[in-house]
Parts: C-alpha cells; sequence; structure tokens
C-alpha cells in the first residue's frame, strides 16, 4: 500500500480488513500471504560458476592469446614435436591467463555479498495480534493487515503505519534508511505532503528501524521486496558497475592492438606467399605453415601478456600503502579511479560530521543589574568522549566550571533529567551512546562541567580508568539524589520532569523546548551569586534573542533547563506542578563538523575536485554545516547551490543541468536520489565518488564510479562500496586521492614502458619476416622475455615517487590517453631501436663474430634455399643457438636501460637519479641474473634454445643496447620544448593513430 501515509487509520484498517482490537483470523493470514508473499527479501540467483568464468575470458586480446596458443601446440604436433617442447608455449599462455580470470572471479563474488547482507537489517521476531490475541511469531510470518506491537529496542518488522499511540510519544532512529542525524518523532495523522519523501512520511514505521523511546501499535503495510529496504535491494540488483577509466583505456588500446595485430600477421604471410615453395620447407603446404608460425610468433611478440599481471601488482601496492593512510581498498581498480575523480558526493551525518550530538554553547542569565544580563559560555569536544574544556564568551577557559551556581545546576538537571547512557567500549576503544542522541550529548556537559569542592578536580578526573570515566560525574548526582517521580515526554507538552530528593529536600528537574520551558518560568537563578529572582519582560526578551540566534543563525537544537523545589516529602508529581519554575539556562547542540574536515575541502578545491554534501537532514541544518566546513566559502547568497530533493526533481531540464554544474548542497534526499544524482553527474562526464555509511547509502555507492564506506558503517555499505576509510575521516579521501593520481601516473609509464618492449619485438620479427632471415626469436624466449625480464622492471617502476605538485593539478579527463600521439611516435621511436638492434645482434654473429661463420649478407637472407646450392658452409649453421642468443640477450638489456628511461615521463636521468627508485634498481638486477641463469644453467638453456656467450659477445650486446638511453634523453628533450615537440607530430598523421590517441 503505497499511500498508507495519506490515509487515515480507519482507510488503512478497511483496506486490509483488519478490526485493530483482534487483528487478522487465520484464514485472513491465508490469504494475505498468497497474495503478498512472505516477509523475507528474495535471494537473487547467483550467476554459475562457469558463467563467472567463462566471463574472464570474454576479451579481444585474451581471444587471440588463446588462439595463438592452439595453433602453436597443433602446429608442433603436425611438425612432430612431442613432449615438453610441444606443450610448454601453449602452457605458460593458459598458466597467465588462468591466473588472471582466478582474481576476476574472486572480484565478483565479493561484490555481491552486499545484498545478502541486508538481511542482517531484518527483524527475527513480531508482537503480533491475531484472532484477538497476542502472541510472538516470526518477523518472517507477518502479512499486510497484522496489527503489530513495538516499543523500546525493538527493530521494526516491516513498513507498518501507525494506528496507535500506547505512551506519550514514539520516537525511531531512521538513520540507516534516511541518514538523519537524530531520532523522529511518528505521529497518527495522516501527511499531506506532495511528492512526500521518507522524511515526510511521519506516520510510517520503517522495516529495519530501530524504536528509541515509547510504545505503539500499527498496521503492517508492506512486507519483502515490497518495504523500504527491498527498494534498496532492487536498486542495488539494478546498478550495474562501471568499468574505470583505466579499464576503458586498456580495452579500447587492445581494440587497437589487436587489429594492428591481426593486420601485420596477414600482411606477414601474404608478403611470404612466394617463399612458401622454396625447397627447404619441404614443399607448398610446409611453407605456408611455416609463415604461419612466423605469424603466430608475431601475435605473441604484440600481446604484453605480463600487462595484466603486472597493473593488478601495481594496484595491489598501492592499496597496501593507502591501507597505511587508513583507506582500505576492496576493488583494486578504484585506487586508479580515484585520480580522475572530479566530484565528491559525501554523506554529511558521520562522514562529514561526528554523528555525535554534542553540547556547543550555553546560555544563562549572569545578574539583572548588569548588561548585558546574559552569560554565553562555548564548550570543546565533538565526540562522546567526555573530554572538553568549558570557555567563556572572551575565550577565556574556566579553571572551576562548578564554581558557576548555573553551570552547577544545569548539570545536576542534565545528570537526572535524562534516560540515557554512555559508556567506554574497550574493543572499539570508543565512547557509545545508549537512548537518545540530545540526552547523551547532556551526559557529556555533565562530566565536562565536573564536580564541586574538589581543587584537583579536572586533573583527578583524567587519572580515571575510561571505563570509570565515561559516566563519573553523573553517577556521583545520581548517588547524591533520589529519583522518586517521572513525567514523561509528551508532543503537547514538549518537555519532561523529574522528582528527586536529596537530604530531605525535593526538587523537581524539568528539560524540554525553550518555548515550553520559558512558558512555565516566573523565576532566574543568577550565575552571579546563586539568586533566584524574578522573570521579568526585560530579562525573557533578551533570552528570546538568545534563543532565536542559537536556532537561527547557528542552527543549535536547543533545550532549556529548569528546576522547582517542591514541597518535603512530596512523593509524585503532576503536569500540574510544571508551574512556577526557575529557569537555570540554554544548551545548543549539533552534530558536529569533524576539525580536520575543513583543510580537506579546501584542498580537493585546490586539486579540482568539487564536494557536494548530500544528507537527509533539512536544508538550514544543512546550510550552517556547510558554512562551518567551507563549503560556502565566499558566498553570501546560496540560491543556486543549496537545493532540497524536491525542488531539484522540480527544474525543468535545462534549469537542472545548470544546477549539476553550481550544487554544493542537496538536502532532504532518500536512496533513490542519492542514486539518481549520481547518475545525473556521470551523464555529464563527471568521475563520482560517493561517501556514505548507512544501508541508504548501499545503491548510490554502488553505482559511484567510486563508492567510499566509513568503517564504523553497515557491513551491507562496505559491501557495495569500492573502498573503506578504516578512520570515518573525509580527510583521509584527500589523501587517498592523492595517492590514486600517483599510482595512475606510474601505471602510465609502466604500461608505455611495456608497450615499446612490445612494440621492438614486432619491429624484430616483422624486419626479420620481411628481410628473409632465419627466425630471430622463437615464441618460448618472447614469452620469457614479456612476462619476467619485462614483468619485473614494470611492477618497480609502480615505485617511481609522485611529483610534488600532484594534487594542485586538475584531476586528469576521463578520455585521456594511456598513450597520446607524440607519446605513440615516441615509443614508435623507441621500439623501432630496440627491434632493429635485436636484428643487428643477430645479424652480427653471423657476418662478424670471430665464433661465428662469417657469411655474407646475402647469403644470409638467401639461408632458405641453402640446400638447393653448392656452399661453402653447412646449412645447419642456421639452426645455431647462438645467434638467437645474441638477440635476445640484446632485447632484455636494451629493455634494461629502457626502463631507466621510464623513471619519469619528461625528465633527464640527470635529474631524477636511477637510484631514486631502488626497487627499479634491484629489479633490474635480479632480471639479469635471472637471464644470466638462463644462458648458463643448462636445463634452462635447452628449454629456451640458448647458450651461453662470450665476453666478445656481452660487449657488442651492451654497444647495441645502451644507445637507447640517448635516444629517448633527446626526444624527452623536444617533450620539454612545446616548440621542439610539433615538430615529429607534423610527420604523423591523426588518423592512423587509435582513437584514444586521436582523443587527446
Amino acid at each position: 500500500m503505497e499511500d498508507a501515509y495519506a490515509k487515515s487509520v480507519a482507510e488503512v484498517l478497511e483496506a486490509f480488513g483488519v478490526d485493530r482490537t483482534k487483528g487478522l483470523s487465520d484464514s485472513q493470514v491465508e490469504q494475505h500471504a498468497r497474495l503478498y508473499g512472505k516477509n523475507v527479501l528474495p535471494q537473487e540467483e547467483s550467476t554459475p560458476f562457469w558463467k563467472l568464468v567463462l566471463k574472464q575470458f570474454d576479451d579481444l586480446l585474451v581471444k587471440i592469446l588463446i588462439a595463438a596458443a592452439v595453433i602453436s601446440f597443433l602446429l608442433a604436433r603436425m611438425n612432430g614435436e612431442t613432449g615438453l617442447s610441444a606443450f610448454l608455449e601453449p602452457s605458460v599462455i593458459f598458466m597467465i591467463l588462468a591466473a588472471n580470470a582466478a582474481v576476476g572471479v574472486i572480484t565478483e563474488t565479493n561484490a555481491e555479498k552486499a545484498l545478502e547482507e541486508l538481511r542482517a537489517y531484518q527483524a527475527d521476531i513480531a508482537t503480533v495480534l491475531r484472532n484477538g490475541c497476542f502472541s510472538i511469531l516470526p518477523a518472517t510470518e507477518l502479512v499486510p493487515g497484522d496489527i503489530v506491537e513495538v516499543g523500546v529496542g525493538c527493530k521494526v518488522p516491516a513498513d507498518m503505519r501507525m494506528v496507535e499511540m500506547l505512551s506519550h510519544q514514539l520516537r525511531v532512529d531512521q538513520a540507516i534508511l534516511t541518514g538523519e542525524s537524530c531520532s523522529v518523532a511518528k505521529e497518527l495523522e495522516s501527511t499531506s505532503a506532495m511528492n512526500a519523501v521518507y522524511q515526510d512520511k511521519t506516520n510510517i514505521l520503517f522495516s529495519g528501524t530501530v524504536v528509541v523511546a515509547g510504545r505503539a501499535r500499527a498496521v503492517v503495510i508492506g512486507v519483502g521486496s515490497n518495504t523500504a529496504m527491498g527498494s534498496i535491494r532492487d536498486d542495488m540488483l539494478r546498478t550495474e558497475d562501471e568499468a574505470t577509466p583505466l579499464k576503458k583505456k586498456l580495452d579500447e588500446f587492445g581494440t587497437f592492438l589487436a587489429k594492428v595485430i591481426a593486420g601485420i600477421c596477414i600482411l606477414v604471410w601474404v608478403v611470404n606467399i612466394g617463399h612458401f615453395r622454396d625447397p627447404s620447407h619441404g614443399g607448398f603446404v610446409r611453407g605456408a605453415i611455416h609463415y604461419f608460425k612466423v605469424a603466430v610468433a608475431l601475435a605473441v611478440a604484440a600481446i604484453p601478456e605480463g600487462l595484466p599481471a603486472v597493473v593488478t601488482t601495481c594496484l595491489a601496492l598501492g592499496t597496501k600503502r593507502m591501507a597505511r593512510l587508513n583507506a582500505i581498498v576492496r576493488s583494486l581498480p578504484s585506487v586508479e579511479t580515484l585520480g580522475c575523480t572530479t566530484v565528491i558526493c559525501s554523506d554529511k551525518t558521520g562522514t562529514l560530521t561526528t554523528n555525535m550530538m554534542s553540547v556547543s554553547k550555553v546560555c544563562v542569565v549572569r545578574s539583572v543589574h548588569q548588561r548585558p544580563m546574559t552569560d554565553e559560555y562555548s564548550i570543546s569536544g565533538t565526540t562522546f568522549a567526555p573530554e572538553g574544556f568549558i570557555y567563556d564568551a572572551g575565550g577565556l577557559q574556566l579553571e572551576f566550571p562548578p564554581q558557576s551556581p548555573c553551570l552547577l545546576h544545569l548539570a545536576m538537571c542534565s545528570a537526572l533529567c535524562n534516560e540515557s547512557t554512555l559508556q567506554f567500549n574497550p574493543d572499539k576503544k570508543c565512547y557509545e551512546k545508549i537512548g537518545e542522541s540530545t540526552e547523551v550529548a547532556l551526559r557529556v556537559l555533565v562530566e565536562k562541567v565536573g564536580l564541586p569542592g574538589f581543587d584537583s578536580m579536572p586533573s583527578a578526573l583524567n587519572m580515571l580508568t575510561k571505563h570509570e570515566r565515561a559516566s563519573y560525574c553523573n553517577r556521583y548526582w545520581e548517588n547524591q539524589f533520589r529519583k522518586i517521580s517521572i513525567l514523561e515526554f509528551s508532543r503537547d507538552r514538549k518537555m519532561m520532569s523529574v522528582l528527586c530528593s536529596r537530604k530531605q529536600q525535593e526538587i523537581m528537574f524539568s528539560k524540554g523546548a525553550p518555548e515550553s520551558i520559558m512558558a512555565r518560568c516566573t523565576h532566574i537563578l543568577c550565575n552571579d551569586d546563586g539568586s533566584s529572582v524574578p522573570l521579568t519582560m526585560d530579562i525573557r526578551n533578551e533570552l528570546e534573542a538568545r534563543f532565536q540566534s542559537f536556532a537561527g543563525k547557528d542552527t543549535l537544537r536547543c533545550l532549556a533547563l529548569a528546576l522547582k523545589r517542591m514541597p518535603a516529602g512530596q512523593q509524585s508529581i503532576s503536569y500540574a506542578d510544571e508551574a512556577n519554575l526557575t529557569f537555570i539556562g540554554l544548551v545548543g547542540m549539533l552534530d558536529p563538523p569533524r576539525e580536520e574536515v575543513r583543510d580537506a575541502i579546501h584542498s580537493c578545491m585546490s586539486a579540482g575536485i568539487r564536494v557536494i554534501v548530500v544528507t537527509g537532514d533539512n536544508k538550514s541544518t544543512a546550510e550552517s554545516l556547510c558554512r562551518q566546513i567551507g563549503a560556502f566559502e565566499h558566498l553570501d547568497d546560496f540560491a543556486g547551490y543549496s537545493y532540497t530533493a524536491s525542488e531539484f526533481e522540480g527544474l525543468p531540464p535545462l534549469e537542472r543541468t545548470n544546477a549539476l554544474q553550481r550544487m554544493v548542497l542537496f538536502s532532504r534526499v532518500e536512496p533513490s536520489h542519492k542514486k539518481m544524482l549520481v547518475e545525473a553527474l556521470q551523464t555529464h562526464n563527471e568521475v563520482v565518488a560517493m561517501t556514505g555509511d548507512g544501508v541508504n547509502d548501499a545503491p548510490a555507492l554502488k553505482k559511484a564510479d567510486i563508492g567510499i564506506a566509513m568503517g564504523s558503517g553497515t557491513a551491507v555499505a562496505k559491501s557495495a562500496s569500492d573502498m573503506v576509510l578504516a578512520d570515518d575521516n573525509f580527510a583521509t579521501i584527500v589523501a587517498a586521492v592523492a595517492e590514486g593520481r600517483a599510482i595512475y601516473n606510474n601505471t602510465k609509464q609502466f604500461i608505455r614502458y611495456m608497450i615499446s618492449s612490445n612494440i621492438g619485438e614486432v619491429v624484430c620479427i616483422f624486419v626479420a619476416a620481411v628481410l628473409g632471415m632465419p627466425d630471430t626469436l622463437i615464441p618460448v624466449q618472447l614469452l620469457w622475455v614479456n612476462l619476467v625480464t619485462d614483468g619485473l622492471p614494470a611492477t618497480a617502476i609502480g615505485f617511481n615517487k609522485p611529483d610534488g605538485n600532484i594534487m594542485t593539478v586538475k584531476p586528469r579527463k576521463v578520455n585521456e590517453a594511456v598513450v597520446s600521439g607524440w607519446l605513440f611516435f615516441r615509443y614508435l621511436v623507441i621500439g623501432a631501436y630496440v627491434g632493429l638492434a635485436t636484428i643487428a645482434g643477430f645479424v652480427w654473429w653471423f657476418v662478424y663474430s670471430e665464433n661465428g661463420p662469417g657469411l655474407p649478407y646475402s647469403e644470409l637472407v638467401n639461408f632458405d634455399s641453402c640446400s638447393t646450392r653448392q656452399t661453402s658452409y653447412p646449412c645447419s649453421i642456421f639452426e645455431d643457438r647462438h645467434p638467437s642468443t645474441v638477440s635476445m640477450t640484446v632485447l632484455v638489456v636494451v629493455e634494461m636501460f629502457n626502463a631507466l628511461n621510464n623513471l619519469s615521463e619528461n625528465q633527464s636521468l640527470l635529474v631524477i637519479h636511477p637510484w631514486s627508485n631502488l626497487w627499479l634498481v634491484g629489479s633490474i638486477i635480479l632480471t639479469m641474473l635471472l637471464h644470466v641463469a638462463v644462458l648458463y644453467i643448462e636445463p634452462l638453456a635447452a628449454l629456451f634454445s640458448v647458450s651461453p656467450l662470450s665476453w666478445a659477445e656481452w660487449k657488442i650486446v651492451l654497444y647495441l643496447s645502451f644507445p637507447v638511453i640517448l635516444i629517448d634523453e633527446v626526444l624527452k628533450l623536444f617533450s620539454r620544448s612545446p616548440r621542439g615537440r610539433r615538430f615529429p607530430l607534423r610527420l604523423w598523421r591523426r588518423d592512423i593513430l587509435p582513437k584514444e590517441s586521436r582523443d587527446n
């Protein structure tokens, strides 16, 4: 029943055919169960494991690798190869793909846990009226029309419409659903609000929320999926995970690379059609197969097999660094997403604020003989911890607050006229509340005021254990006074009172709404001498002005406190006794902003990141907070920057677009509005980070580019998020963004490094095939280079130090290419040199090496006709392992020098020295040791078809490898000079660049 909030109690009961005094009959229960279903969140069918596994292979580059592995195996079998040599290359490729698939499956399995954890917010049991009798039943058996009774501490078992109040009031904590910082008073009257949001439905009890005060009866109007909690579940199911910017760029690059690979492979095969009949191949078909093997080798060379593993490793290392900053990353790709975040939509309660109501100001009457007549005190401390000081209007700290009569009596009244509990949780190492936040705030005020009669009181209290300190002063007053009678809070009186006795003297303490208390006061307590004097109109007007200032300008939640001396021996109190009160003081409290948030907001602004505050609270309270944290800095008029959800939805499309570009505050929202805001921002190409801690935040957290949950938040929010802030600190996000930007910069560097290396391998094989040379490198050698000798330095590049100005530049654009036009040209030049140097090593051994055959170059490029003519050398020389060993070693060493080039994109090695990244230096040393092991340890040498090198051969390797540093230094010089940088670009046609390169 969607509009139950707008109908009267009688209309709702009639709609379900239920008598409020008898409840449903058994036959009605059966009928409603068939009609509306069970009161459980249905379990979504999970994706079969085999489908999850297959999904990980749905990538063009992966498919090309699989095809290459299968073809390689089939060709090896056709050539009569058996044993390890036939299985080696396919096995290595499949192991890489299996490892990447495992990571993907684990990530996707974890993501769906959020849906399961929603079930934790469903009540287990309910007190239900059926057939005229109350009974306790499992909450899952509830049906619409059931009459349910709820009381303090009850978890609401379904969405229900209030039908009867059994106490003066009913208050419900619905923060997990709406994010409101205070509990909400519920009522019986229908609501006439248009486009009512959850906060407007004051006669509805929502499933999963908790009753904190009072008792009532309500009729069930929605169960299972047809509840507010069920709509959150449906939102989460409809939300599809977005690919991260880096993933999109890598996918685009993969598609482009796949097309290039296919083109080159076909080209090599077509160019060599004339050689298919060469006698060395033993026939046309065998010749075709031989060049098909060359094409497969090209595919293996062009695909950076180690790239997914290196990206994953780099992001994982980044998560370790972020964990030290209290940012726990649940989804690896989200690390990189932080780097291009343009908007942070931050939940107010518990994220920007402490979610711990605390007293910040106190107003008392100083004296009727002085102007101004009132005194104002400010109280430090923004949590439930009994730590803080009291300052006078001049900013001076009060050394002994209990010496002020009004502060002393405020502490007495706050401790006694109070139903809450403050305690220390040793497991969480923090102070926690039981009961109303406003009452706990008064408990904390009592502790900050301290006790009278002890000059050493402040230091003495600090010597207590945290468990003892939590309520030491409160317990003192509770021991001094004996509670006799209580008048509970009611909506019509807006106050509560308690009768206490101490040393045969009876005193009634009262607290409540300032307008209600002040209307009942005839006297005031003076702070100068502790005397009680009549409350004159002048004093009343001044107190009224202070109240308006507290509630209006400062948007504080205000309570007034009063007392009354009662006749000796009185044992009870009535509403009639709540008159002729003596006013003690006015307290203003708020959910205070975190101390470090203001600086964090400024850091976001400097970094080009916009912060939008999103809250379920009312507009004026939220605007006050935005002023305090600096979100509204330099703004006198908030029009166009602050919107409620209903105001935003009512805007025409064009104005809504303009509002999205300027919005700073979005208030009075419910869960669907948060998700709507994220989607709207994403359609404007914003990269959105959404923070939150409640169940209500889960759909938006899942939809956002990066969802950030609070460590103290609900399990649902954490499971739907990409990152969890262990310290609930908004400032941690700023540190995480800086880390994310540094990680992305380093990721770009090692991607470019691996791509330039692969370009070198392609050039090597392509040129050798076109010139008609023997195979310079075989596929297993290429795999070794791509995985081990490329992988280790690429991972180490992830440890490059971040730039000093990383948080003063604007976020990068989402469509920024990993490899832009100029860089693509640079790495083509580097790659071309790597490939040509590798071929040069191969040619050198055959033509110039003392240990080689000393062949003329023409003989080398006509090796395939060796068996058909008379030669001065055996044809078996072309199967010698030495030339491919020299080529492979040149390729490895030149890539080690190229790794040093990637310490910085544009800075010279003379500026950023190799030892600035010792991990890179270490990885180069380890890579060379592994390569030497492959060359000089016989089983490995046989496996990779290599042989040991002489000193003369090592020297030529170094001669051919080192120039790559000189070439890149020249290219970096052009990069640093904008005029010089345009020269090569004019030589490069934009239309043959990959799309991601042209976009930039």
